[in-house]
């Protein structure tokens, strides 16, 4: 099992709660486009351009976005190496939880057979 520093750790968190909210995961989904500016971004959601700026923070500081910022707009892209410890820690349990069951398997299988005394 791989070890996690305390850092590891909080960028885990960090990234599973900025993917926790619904909001986030579709500026994350509509930017999967291309660059976006906050502004288009914000327009269609229902509420306001402060409350989706704090969305945005929240991804930026999950390190799930970059931000860069040309004249007055603030562009928006997708940050993909900032999903990879969500992807690495999934990767773990997928791999914990196959071995498990594959032993589990064999177990019954071995379990069901008559000339196998367990």
């Amino acid at each position: 099992m791989i070890e996690h520093s305390l850092s590891n750790r909080a960028l885990l968190d960090q990234t599973y709660r900025a993917l926790a909210d619904s909001t986030r995961r579709g500026m994350l989904v509509t930017l999967r486009d291309g660059p976006a500016r906050i502004t288009d971004m914000a327009t269609p959601l229902p509420m306001s351009f402060a409350a989706a700026a704090r969305h945005v923070a929240v991804l930026e500081a999950a390190g799930l976005i970059e931000r860069e910022v040309r004249g007055r707009d603030h562009w928006l892209t997708v940050r993909s190496a900032g999903f990879r410890p969500a992807e690495e820690w999934i990767a773990e349990q997928v791999s914990f939880w196959s071995l498990r069951a594959d032993a589990l398997a064999a177990r019954l299988e071995r379990r069901n057979r008559p000339d196998v005394r367990l």
